[in-house]
């Protein structure tokens, strides 16, 4: 009997577009749409380690992927054997509301703070496990800016939390992904940190050893096929 669900995905806050883009994609060549499950790779990690049902796993970034990895709970780990590949990369931005004029080139020292204003928050993903606030936070450190802003941080629970509240006005500035500003017409990018500031940003996907879906397999290849990298650049994304 043919399944009428497709696999199901968790994946990443980040990849919202570009992932429905591609479930379009592989539901027009003939199988069932693949069912996606987004929010911060942090808290899917963890679903996926208490046992939740589900067929792939695509993380923003390798910590969590490795987590999931390395965690007891299932004979031979929770990864299935030779699934795992490195597939995007992305970069940092600083964003602003859309109508805010200012624009701060990004460097060792530069006065965030100030641009924070008096009473102004910085939105960030939770800098201790959501990827984008953990790859935020190394860049700021690395510029030496951490220490003027990290009580004026106003952490969320996945990047896209925290673009909403840059999106609505209630913080003049928030640290995301490129991709993620691309995909809101109410927020304009006003600096990018530079490359080095932060450890590579690497978007790894696996199926899970829990899966048994028949089409679960085929998806991921699809994912990192050129078609399918060819996608992921389309919204922004670099390819591995």
């Amino acid at each position: 009997m043919a399944q009428t669900r497709g696999p199901v995905v968790l994946a990443a806050a980040s990849l919202q577009e570009s992932l429905n883009a591609a479930a379009d994609v592989w539901a027009a060549k003939g199988h069932p749409r693949p069912v996606l499950s987004f929010a911060a790779s942090s808290a899917l990690a963890r679903q996926v380690v208490q046992g939740a049902p589900a067929d792939l796993f695509f993380s923003a970034d390798e910590e969590w992927m490795d987590f999931v990895a390395k965690a007891p709970g299932h004979a031979g780990g929770w990864l299935a054997p030779a699934t795992r590949a490195p597939l995007l990369t992305n970069r940092l931005a600083l964003i602003a509301p859309a109508g805010t004029l200012l624009r701060l080139t990004i460097a060792p020292r530069f006065p965030l703070a100030a641009a924070l204003g008096a009473n102004g928050r910085l939105a960030m993903g939770q800098v201790n496990s959501v990827p984008a606030g953990k790859y935020g936070r190394a860049a700021l450190e690395s510029l030496q800016v951490w220490p003027s802003v990290q009580a004026r941080v106003a952490g969320a629970d996945s990047v896209r939390a925290a673009m909403a509240l840059v999106a609505r006005g209630e913080a003049p500035l928030g640290i995301v992904y490129v991709t993620d500003a691309a995909a809101d017409r109410k927020v304009r990018v006003v600096g990018l940190f530079p490359a080095a500031s932060h450890p590579a940003i690497v978007y790894p996907v696996a199926r899970l050893a829990l899966s048994h879906h028949a089409d679960a397999e085929g998806f991921r290849r699809f994912l990192i096929s050129p078609e399918g990298k060819a996608l992921f650049r389309h919204y922004g994304f670099g390819t591995s």
